[in-house]
């Protein structure tokens, strides 16, 4: 394991105190755009590696298999620059006075903590003041279904998935994978997610060049998402409308429910702990999908619903946060 097992150069800096404050900064101040201002975003940079590659190697006039192998390499040869790029990044913190505060800018702009609240924050303000459009554009921003279809149950039950799937990749994951591997184990996690996000959909274009992308999203948030739905689970016995037994029940019950592999295990706890029925049937731009429900609460969410998902959410963030700082408190002890 990169963090734990790293020595620590002449300027070397923690890499897990390092993600502590960047896990702090994020949560007050977002994911540093200020920056970014003057230098190209991470996920913009591997955003564009993704599309030079879609448009080079991902031609309607290939085969299937022929485009599945592509997609593979595409997804190789991605990670690897990016864990290059990480590992210089890591070296940087452990060997340069100053290298752990651009460590630690690069990770804040990984991790969506204050990004995710704001934008689930935002639709319900919208259905609050009985904004439906406004409430539709927002929550367009976070889902990749069709708002135009959802009515105010619909855009507060979409707000709630997405914040407890999101709250899976978005934060726990980035974190996991950078306790386990360092900066290098975040970075090609965040390419990872940025190619299932592009290019791993079912659909004609893309269902064998974004194959690969899918299927190694899928195998590297299966620890992570159940991880952030164990968080979730305890959060609830801190949130006064939670019900924490019963976000147990409904995460082991109906996770397996879902169609990702991943989603249910957030959305089952998410669901238990505020008696909502979430997933179930729904629109995308291109499908209908049919799906069971998640959950055997009422299906009629609200912006009051909102409003305890983001509460039972921030506590969940302090969970996160309390476990880094856990094995840092630890790590620090067994020193000698």
């Amino acid at each position: 394991m990169f963090s734990f097992n790293m020595i620590n150069g002449p300027a070397g800096f923690d890499p897990l105190i390092i993600m502590l404050i960047a896990l702090g900064v994020e949560a007050y101040l977002g994911e540093a755009r200020f920056v970014f201002r003057y230098v190209r975003h991470p996920v913009v940079v591997i955003g564009n590696m993704i599309d030079l590659f879609d448009r080079k190697l991902n031609r309607e006039t290939r085969s299937d298999t022929n485009r599945a192998i592509r997609g593979f390499i595409t997804v190789m040869i991605i990670c690897g620059l990016c864990g290059v790029i990480g590992c210089g990044v890591a070296w940087l913190g452990q060997n340069h006075p100053w290298g752990w505060i651009i460590e630690c800018i690069l990770a804040i702009s990984l991790i969506a903590q204050r990004g995710l609240y704001n934008a689930v924050q935002k639709v319900g303000r919208a259905l609050r003041d009985d904004s439906l459009e406004s409430a539709r554009d927002a929550v367009s921003h976070i889902v990749g279904r069709d708002p135009a279809q959802l009515d105010s149950h619909g855009v507060a039950r979409a707000s709630i998935e997405s914040l407890a799937e999101n709250f899976g990749d978005g934060v726990v994951a980035p974190v996991f994978w950078y306790v386990l591997f360092g900066f290098p184990g975040l970075l090609v996690y965040k390419a990872i997610n940025t190619m299932d996000s592009m290019i791993g959909h079912k659909s004609p274009k893309y269902k064998a060049f974004g194959f690969a992308a899918a299927r190694i999203d899928d195998i590297v948030n299966i620890v992570p998402a159940r991880l952030a739905a164990l968080f979730l689970c305890l959060a609830a016995l801190f949130a006064p409308t939670a019900n924490p037994l019963k976000s147990l029940k409904v995460m082991l019950r109906d996770a397996g429910k879902h169609r990702s592999p991943n989603a249910g295990w957030p959305e089952g706890a998410m669901a238990g702990a505020l008696d909502l029925a979430l997933a179930g049937p729904r629109r995308y731009t291109e499908t209908v999908v049919k799906d069971p429900w998640v959950g055997d609460g009422t299906a009629k969410a609200t912006h009051q619903d909102i409003k305890r998902a983001l509460y039972l959410y921030f506590v969940a963030c302090l969970i996160n946060a309390g476990w880094i700082a856990l094995l840092a408190v630890v790590r620090i002890d067994l020193l000698p």
